[in-house]
């Protein structure tokens, strides 16, 4: 056992895993489920528990989230537990990097997918959302979207065919973007270095 963990959003369980991989680092990694976005009060509530579960084994626990609409909620916690987190609100603006403010600002209307919103769009936002049982919803939840920003971690042509099905399903322009890990890898190697 690693005196270290890491403990991700689902979201970003692959991207994780690749980092720790390629840099070989010794840090055990730990879950949180990824859908817990649709109700960001469970995020807190599971990386609550999860750091009441597994934070005494380790001199530190780092957690793989931005803030995630928990406005503030996920960060107290984390004060309590003695944990710290990468910094950003989501992995969205993580994957953009330093581009992400001028993006939403210049194109406010902006969608945004990342590989786990493609590999599970129908069951995150589809379901998610309730549009599969009340399809009137779809044009209410995406009518102020003008275009889907598709940030791209790993080159795959079945997601990026996916991501156009999903463009024609919402009726929006599609960009593909190959970011791969953007800043949440520099973030979170810069974080681990620091940490004594």
């Amino acid at each position: 056992m690693s005196s270290l963990a890491l403990l991700s959003c689902g979201a970003l369980g692959k991207e994780v895993k690749a980092i720790v991989d390629g840099r070989g680092w010794n840090v055990d990694i730990y879950g949180i489920p990824a859908m817990h976005h649709l109700y960001p009060k469970k995020i807190v509530e599971a990386v609550d528990a999860k750091l009441a579960q597994i934070g005494p084994q380790y001199r530190q626990v780092v957690l793989v989230y931005g803030d995630c609409g928990t406005a503030g909620a996920l960060d107290a916690v984390l004060e309590r537990h003695g944990a710290v987190r990468l910094r950003g609100p989501h992995c969205y603006e993580m994957f953009a990097g330093d581009d992400f403010d001028q993006l939403v600002a210049e194109r406010p209307g902006t969608f945004f997918l990342t590989d786990w919103l493609v590999r599970n769009f129908e069951r995150a936002v589809v379901r998610g959302l309730g549009i599969d049982r009340y399809p009137e919803l779809k044009p209410v939840y995406f009518q102020h979207y003008t275009d889907l920003l598709y940030l791209a971690q790993f080159r795959e042509d079945r997601l990026e065919q996916k991501a156009r099905e999903i463009a024609d399903y919402l009726e929006l322009r599609l960009e593909v973007r190959q970011v791969g890990m953007g800043q949440l890898e520099t973030r979170l190697a810069a974080l681990l270095q620091d940490m004594p």
